[in-house]
């Protein structure tokens, strides 16, 4: 049978039920050819290439396309199926919460001048950065080791559209913007969206921002002693000759976020003050970055070092010398990783590479702000409730240190995530109005638009969560915090940054399935964000690592963090209280604070078993309650919009309080643990004897110590 005798008995065949009654008129008309033509043709042939505006011509076009099945064979190989590309304009422009958000929150003098900035940001992004970072993602480092006379160079290659990012980096004070506090506590915030709109179009170079921030911050949090001032400055510097970028090298042979445990590098002490670091750094991101935190154990007199997280130290190295040579580093390989290609991650051993020992920090702020790791710092602060100065020594406190780098690069993390999100959903509504699919274009498609709608609810979501954390963070930064400002801000940071890691995966997959077969296709440019956004829930801590760090900050507050976070969430829904649109949704998270109230005072009575098992629905439901009462307040303003209400009602639609439902489940439950080995390990030969008896008996053990990726 001819492919043209094929393709007329399937427009002739019976119809399937659901596409009875009024469906059949629309294939009558021919207003499912299109799809029916896309699954007939063969390679080669031509395609349908609608734009808005031209649906009236599909007819016209069906016509064609039936001719064109008798054309001669020839011809048809010759020619090829085009769709239109969708393209998104100025970033900041088209981002109407964004916007929004800004109008609210920002004074009228900053608005002013922050709206002009990021607009013209915007423009900047769409003429240099965005082919600059399609660029980076074509040509990604290669690792020369040998020169072509055999000797060892070790030398990551970078395009020049690499380096040109981190030259825009700098001149548009991606970093600088933060620590110059021009607006005061408005300037982290600033920094933050300009970030934002930067990350996905950024070909990958947000990432070295985050540890160059995490490092600064680092420093900052220090007292910024006079061996790393010349460090700090170059980290800051708007100036692109001067600019530096860090690494941040933790994770080694053991891999994971048990740092604790797996740091196995030593630092030995030179007589001239300095270290030398002898170790294998397994994942090192942004390896061609020019200078680096790492941690390690400092060997005593006879060689011995200390284990545990009391034994690990914080050093600041250069990673090349004033020559250019690496100091005394030998690359063994550049990571072949799924996403972020566009970023050297490396395998690096460190032969005796020159290091300073970070020196000891004062701490003034509440104890709950520090300690993002879990480390214990006890002080007269947990007794009284009062701040008192103290000062850590320089060894042994280096996940204490550090700790400042990882709040830093978690909220990196959960913007890259709102932006991944934000971009592919731009592009996926633009696509919608020009695709014709089944006789109209897609926005026309109800069901369509509800999925579209629906990742548009848990963009804005994660949009105003991340804002939340940075407002809270500049205000620490200024010394204007209260104290429960600090306690929640120590709370939000680790539950935005799981939470908005599974959102970015689950939206950015769901987004690349609109587009039908182009989405899958590498040259669009859709895979690269996806396969990006894939690391955003492991980079860091992974999901489970985090939740029990949201858990160790409820223990280390004392049961604080908690009464300042049910506070807050009633605050805002007060605000909303005298809008009618606004009342279910307020209920809604009203009985979700009930039931959270509910689940902690059960679980309280059951152990910390019960709580380790629940720790990730917990976390999850910490998120959707705070989220959900960010999205009310931002629908309570005067001169809300009907889908700033819409976004908030959707969102509190869904099970706020997962924790609690779980429980009633009793997934919680010793049995639940049992049941939970059986299934994960049913006909493996790794399952352990026994575990279908009801005398076997679970032992919960902590998951990590340390919440690095």
């Amino acid at each position: 049978m001819t492919h043209s005798g094929l393709c007329r008995i399937m427009f002739t065949c019976r119809l399937p039920w659901w596409r009875s009654s009024a469906t059949c008129k629309l294939w009558q008309a021919g207003g499912f050819l299109p799809r029916v033509w896309e699954r007939c043709q063969p390679p080669g042939c031509k395609g349908i290439n609608a734009t808005a505006g031209q649906g009236q011509q599909v007819g016209v076009r069906e016509k064609q396309v039936l001719e064109d099945l008798d054309m001669p064979l020839a011809r048809r190989e010759m020619e090829t199926l085009s769709q239109e590309q969708p393209e998104t304009g100025n970033q900041y422009l088209e981002d109407a919460l964004l916007q929004s958000y800004l109008k609210t929150h920002l004074p009228p003098k900053v608005l002013e001048e922050v709206n002009q900035d990021l607009e013209r940001f915007g423009n900047r992004l769409l003429t240099t950065i965005k082919p600059l970072g399609w660029e980076c993602e074509l040509n990604p480092p290669v690792f020369r080791q040998y020169d072509a006379w055999g000797r060892r160079v070790d030398h990551i290659v970078t395009c020049s559209a690499w380096r040109r990012m981190k030259e825009i980096a700098a001149e548009e004070g991606l970093i600088a913007e933060a620590y110059e506090r021009r607006y005061s506590n408005w300037s982290r915030l600033h920094q933050a969206v300009k970030l934002y709109l930067f990350s996905s179009l950024s070909g990958g170079f947000s990432c070295p921002l985050a540890m160059t921030d995490g490092a600064a911050k680092v420093i900052e949090s220090l007292g910024i002693p006079g061996s790393l001032k010349n460090a700090f400055d170059h980290l800051t510097s708007r100036d692109p000759k001067k600019f530096w970028t860090s690494g941040q090298w933790m994770t080694e042979r053991r891999g994971g976020s048990d740092v604790a445990n797996g740091t196995e590098t030593v630092a030995r002490k030179q007589p001239d003050g300095t270290y030398r670091l002898y170790g294998f750094k397994w994942f090192t991101s942004a390896a061609d970055s020019d200078v680096a935190l790492t941690l390690a154990r400092v060997a005593d007199a006879e060689g011995e070092v200390k284990q545990g997280s009391r034994g690990l130290s914080l050093f600041f190295l250069r990673v090349c010398d004033e020559e250019g040579k690496l100091n005394s580093i030998q690359v063994q390989r550049l990571k072949d990783k799924l996403g972020t290609r566009q970023m050297a991650t490396a395998e690096l051993w460190l032969d005796g590479a020159k290091a300073e020992l970070c020196p000891a920090v004062h701490v003034t702020e509440c104890f709950t702000s520090g300690a993002a790791c879990g480390t214990e710092l006890r002080t007269a602060q947990e007794k009284t409730g009062g701040k008192k100065e103290r000062k850590i020594s320089a060894e042994g406190h280096g996940v204490a240190s550090i700790s400042h780098m990882l709040n830093i690069t978690r909220i990196h993390n959960a913007i890259a995530a709102a932006a991944s999100m934000r971009r592919m959903i731009s592009l996926s509504r633009e696509y919608a109005r020009r695709r014709v699919a089944f006789g109209k274009l897609l926005k026309d498609h109800p069901l369509h638009m509800q999925t579209i709608a629906r990742m548009e609810v848990q963009t804005r979501g994660a949009f105003l969560l991340i804002m939340e954390i940075v407002r809270l963070l500049g205000l620490v930064e200024t010394n204007m915090a209260s104290e429960q400002d600090q306690l929640l801000l120590r709370l939000l940071i680790p539950v935005a940054k799981l939470y908005t890691g599974k959102q970015a995966s689950a939206v950015v997959v769901e987004a690349m399935e609109s587009f039908g077969g182009q989405g899958y296709m590498e040259d669009t440019g859709l895979p690269v964000i996806v396969r990006d956004a894939l690391v955003l829930s492991i980079w860091e801590g992974t999901t489970n690592i985090l939740s029990l760090d949201v858990l160790r900050s409820l223990t280390k507050s004392q049961g604080q963090a908690m009464a300042v976070f049910f506070s807050t969430v009633q605050k805002k829904l007060e605000l909303a209280s005298s809008t009618a649109n606004l009342e279910p949704a307020v209920k809604q998270t009203r009985d979700a604070l009930g039931s959270l109230t509910r689940f902690m005072e059960a679980a309280g009575s059951k152990g910390a078993a019960t709580m380790e098992l629940a720790a990730r629905d917990f976390s999850y439901t910490l998120a959707r309650i705070y989220t959900g009462a960010l999205l009310i307040e931002h629908a309570a303003r005067p001169d809300a919009s009907s889908t700033d209400i819409a976004a908030a009602r959707r969102w509190c639609n869904q099970e706020l309080c997962p924790v609690a439902v779980e429980l009633e489940n009793s997934s919680y439950e010793e049995e639940a643990t049992l049941t939970d080995s059986a299934l994960a390990y049913e006909g493996s030969p790794a399952r352990p004897p026994g575990s279908d008896s009801p005398q076997a008996t679970s032992k919960s053990q902590p998951l990590g110590t340390q919440n690095v990726g």
